[in-house]
């Protein structure tokens, strides 16, 4: 097995990008989810409600991160940290109380145009502190604006099984992108990944966190926003969770036990456990 692929997705919620390299430390991947879109109460803003911030790319250099949308243009925020920026509070899901950056009026008002709704972007700086979930986390373990762990992985082997399934019945293949993965794993069978408990990547530990349920946001084209049935009415078919039966499940979350490394392209996958 080797890992075939290795994505990050700057800002939860909007486009991803493919790297060949990154650096993991103690959030997870760095360049990943590092930034959070939030309305005026500071709840963060999803693909699940708001479709269209599929359509926002993403792009990193060593200084700079940049947005842009067909249509709107482009804007840069910068990367690091910034002392004199205000805090603002945020919350993901159950986590209250978190303290992230703003990243200034630029960047809320190109948003706000772009996806039609008063929103801000924030960044993570030294005030914030998020744990992983207790059943899942040893100490030490923090996650970053992820729905709930550092990183996820899907087999090659899963998505083609799936999409087997999807033509039999007369539909289309779907991209990897819909899963929205940061690793990318080639050369074991359909859903391997469930049974891994244990993995190393190149340098890497990594420990299973639990399956990933699936939701709406695997039916929006991660380029247009538009919607669709697929892949959530295929999966239903045979791949419901059996602790979460609303649910299904693709994919294998992680966390990572080394937290410092790094990550390549083409990277060996050991299962440990």
């Amino acid at each position: 097995m080797h890992l075939a692929a290795l994505n990050i997705h700057p800002v939860k919620s909007l486009r991803g990008l493919g790297v060949s390299s990154a650096e993991v430390d103690a959030l997870g991947i760095v360049g990943d989810r590092r930034f959070l879109v939030v309305g005026p109460d500071g709840v963060f803003l999803t693909q699940r409600v708001v479709a269209r911030m599929a359509r926002v790319a993403t792009a990193v250099d060593a200084a700079w991160l940049t947005l842009g949308c067909e249509g709107f243009g482009e804007v840069k925020v910068r990367r690091d940290p910034d002392p004199a920026s205000a805090l603002v509070t945020v919350s993901i899901w159950k986590n209250d109380g978190l303290k992230a950056e703003d990243c200034g009026p630029s960047a809320a008002e190109w948003l706000s145009r772009v996806l039609g709704l008063p929103c801000r972007l924030v960044r993570i700086g030294p005030a914030f502190n998020r744990p992983v979930r207790p059943a899942a986390a040893r100490p030490g373990d923090v996650v970053h604006f992820a729905d709930a762990f550092p990183l996820l992985a899907v087999s090659e082997a899963s998505l083609r099984d799936l999409n087997d399934r999807m033509a039999e019945e007369g539909g289309e293949a779907l991209p990897m992108n819909r899963f929205r993965p940061n690793l990318v794993v080639e050369g074991c069978g359909p859903y391997e990944e469930d049974s891994w408990k244990r993995i190393r990547i190149g340098e890497v530990v990594l420990r299973a966190a639990g399956p990933c349920l699936r939701c709406i946001v695997t039916t929006t084209d991660q380029l247009t926003g538009e919607r669709g049935k697929e892949p959530l009415k295929t999966l239903a078919t045979y791949r419901r969770d059996l602790a979460e039966p609303t649910y299904v499940k693709f994919g294998q979350n992680l966390v990572h036990e080394t937290k410092s490394g790094a990550l390549r392209v083409g990277d060996p996958v050991e299962v440990l456990e």
